[in-house]
């Protein structure tokens, strides 16, 4: 399944977000763990992205089939 992502990349919230989220991941001293969490939290993103990605098309489907 190909996921397209350049709704989420022009959204000026979401950016935002994630920009803040780095920011403040940067204060942790750890390196591995400052690597985790921007793994594990990338990997949530990744998830929901595909999720609305899915829901998007599905409604898309709904919409055409009327």
């Amino acid at each position: 399944m190909e996921v397209k992502t350049e709704w989420k990349e022009r959204n000026k919230r979401y950016l935002n977000a994630m920009q803040a989220f780095l920011d403040k991941v940067d204060n942790v001293q750890d390196e591995e763990l400052r690597s985790e969490i921007i793994g594990k939290m990338l990997r949530c993103d990744q998830i929901l992205t595909e999720i609305a990605t899915e829901e998007i098309n599905r409604n898309k489907k709904t919409k055409n089939n009327k």
